[in-house]
């Protein structure tokens, strides 16, 4: 099964000097069992706020080698929808947030964040989730 990475994950590997030797070893492991999945939002927020242009160049050059899951109006529908019943629960979060609830949920993907606002998402959505 696929994991949808969230971007917490790739940042932590990533863009840290000295990333946490778990997510960086499970992260590891699903890239090298092909398991790992990325959509443009994520790969966006990856590449924002990257002030060298060598060190952005690099990153973008990493992620290339994974291919984001196409998006279409469905996806952005749900993740609306996912919006509105968390809402009305109390609970907020980003617009990206709920795009990758609605991806996960549609595509049977489980999310690999430590972002401690999908627990809360998960109460009302169905959200598989791996840490």
């Amino acid at each position: 099964m696929k994991v949808l990475v969230d971007t917490c994950i790739w940042s932590e590997v990533l863009r840290h000097k000295s990333p946490d030797t778990h997510l960086a070893v499970k992260l590891q492991e699903l890239i090298r069992n092909a398991r790992v999945a990325i959509i443009g939002p994520i790969r966006q927020e990856l590449l924002s706020g990257i002030s060298q242009a060598r060190q952005f160049n690099g990153l973008k050059d990493t992620l290339a080698y994974f291919e984001d899951l196409p998006l279409n109006t469905e996806h952005y529908e749900k993740a609306a929808e996912y919006c509105n019943i968390c809402r009305r629960k109390g609970i907020s979060g980003s617009t990206v947030d709920f795009l990758i609830c609605a991806v996960a949920v549609m595509e049977n993907l489980t999310i690999f964040t430590v972002d401690k606002d999908f627990e809360n998402y998960k109460k009302y959505l169905p959200l598989r989730l791996i840490k």
